[in-house]
């Protein structure tokens, strides 16, 4: 059965949005470090880069905010 309606998808404004609404706790760094220095092992760039970045949001929030 084929439907002529689109299905809704949030937006990424949305999601971003909804996301910004609620306050996440900020892992430990060592755990961070633990988590990139896996990803590194597992060759996997991607998780390398994320947790990388998580890293330095971690260790000095004031980075990247407006």
């Amino acid at each position: 059965m084929n439907s002529t309606r689109p299905i809704r998808r949030p937006t990424e404004r949305a999601a971003l949005a909804a996301a910004a609404r609620s306050a996440r706790p900020t892992p430990p760094v060592p755990a961070l470090w633990a988590a990139l220095v896996d990803a590194v092992d597992r060759r996997d760039r991607e998780g390398a880069c994320l947790t990388a970045h998580r890293v330095v949001r971690a260790a000095a929030p004031e980075v990247g905010e407006r």
